[in-house]
Parts: C-alpha cells; sequence; structure tokens
C-alpha cells in the first residue's frame, strides 16, 4: 500500500483540502433495507450507522444543519430510468410496495426542522434542491455519512466537489455490502475527490 501511496503522491494526487467554515452533515440513504436482516440489500453490519448516531449527535451539539437523503420512486420506477432497470432491488423503494425498507432508521431518526430530500439516482444531487439549499445557506462543506461507499456516497462526493463543496467523507460513517469495495472507493476518494476523515477528527471539528 505505501508503493500505492507513494505513486498516486508522485502523480499530484491526494492534495489535502481545507475544512471550510460552514459545514453540514448529510447523511445518504440510512433506510432499512440496508440494515434489516434477510432485506435484499442488507449489508451485515450496522458500525457504519452506530459511527453515523455519534457523529449526529455532535453536529447537534454544534448546532450543525444536517440534511438527509431517501430514495423514492413513481407507480413502476417511472421515474428511475435505467438506474432503476439496472439494479432490481431499488423496486423496494417505489412508493405504496407495502414495506417500511425506505424509511430512515429510528436510530438516527430526523428532528423536525431537519431538511429529508427524495433522490431517484445514485447523486444526493442529481435531479434534487440539495446544491441550492447549500448555496441559499452558505454552506461551504458537507459532512458525508452513509451508503453505499462504492454507489450513492461515491456519486454524491463527486458532485459535491464538481459543484464547489468540499466532501469530507467520515470513514467510519460510510458503508458498503463488502469490504473490497469499500476501502478501495475510500482510496480513491481521498486520492481525487474528497477528504476522508477519522470519526474522532470529524466528532472534534463539529463541537468546535
Amino acid at each position: 500500500m505505501s508503493d500505492l501511496n507513494d505513486d498516486y503522491a508522485g502523480a499530484g494526487f491526494g492534495r489535502v483540502l481545507d475544512w471550510g467554515e460552514s459545514p453540514a452533515v448529510l447523511v445518504i440513504d440510512m433506510v432499512r433495507a440496508y440494515f434489516q436482516p434477510g432485506a435484499e440489500l442488507y449489508m451485515g453490519s450496522r458500525d457504519c450507522l452506530d459511527s453515523t448516531v455519534r457523529v449526529l449527535a455532535a453536529a447537534r451539539d454544534g448546532g450543525v444543519p444536517v440534511i438527509y437523503t431517501k430514495v423514492v420512486y413513481g407507480p413502476g420506477g417511472i421515474d428511475g430510468g435505467l438506474f432503476f432497470k439496472k439494479v432490481g432491488a431499488l423496486r423496494h423503494f417505489v412508493a405504496g410496495s407495502g414495506n417500511d425498507l425506505g424509511e430512515i432508521m429510528p436510530d438516527i431518526a430526523p428532528a423536525p426542522d431537519d431538511l429529508v430530500i427524495a433522490k431517484q439516482y445514485a447523486s444526493a444531487f442529481f435531479g434534487t434542491s440539495l446544491s441550492a439549499t447549500l448555496a441559499s445557506g452558505r454552506i461551504d462543506t458537507l459532512v458525508i455519512c452513509g451508503v453505499s461507499t462504492s454507489g450513492c456516497v461515491r456519486a454524491t462526493a463527486v458532485d459535491a466537489i464538481s459543484y464547489g463543496y468540499l466532501p469530507i467523507v467520515v470513514r467510519q460513517a460510510v458503508g458498503d455490502r463488502d469490504p473490497r469495495p469499500h476501502e478501495a472507493n475510500l482510496f480513491d476518494l481521498q486520492a481525487k475527490y474528497a477528504e476522508v476523515w477519522d470519526e474522532a477528527a470529524v466528532i472534534e471539528r463539529l463541537k468546535t
């Protein structure tokens, strides 16, 4: 791994971006589908959920705004396009499906004044009001928790930096169904698109 790090650093990747002055926490798709045993999308671990609980507590103590996303589709996934066709498990998020798999986990239930954004694609920015909301709130740093590291977390972080928001991905507060894509994507995010911080450092920063 040291050789890989040296190779990337030698090519100019991985420069450090400074935390901005006005952060918000973004909790991506932490819904029952990923944490309920037996569910098709079940990840087999709730470690990232437990970490997110602690990050949110620090954010609320520090007065940092919190935004959530969840996936919601219209009848038959009509608004999901090719993404809906590609990933069969997304059918569980069709409104009126008769299940609660799309509901945010009660451990991190939104407060009454938190914003919950419904999305249909991987990135929390695509087709949503997120960028306008951040701009109007003068947010410059997006602290990212959620699932999955290789999917919606990565897509959101890439779009965040593209729109001019600094993405801080909380290492322990993001998760995937396998450690291989999880670690590979954390490496790539740190090298090219985001800052990957440990939970303890994020909590300390949010409190201040």
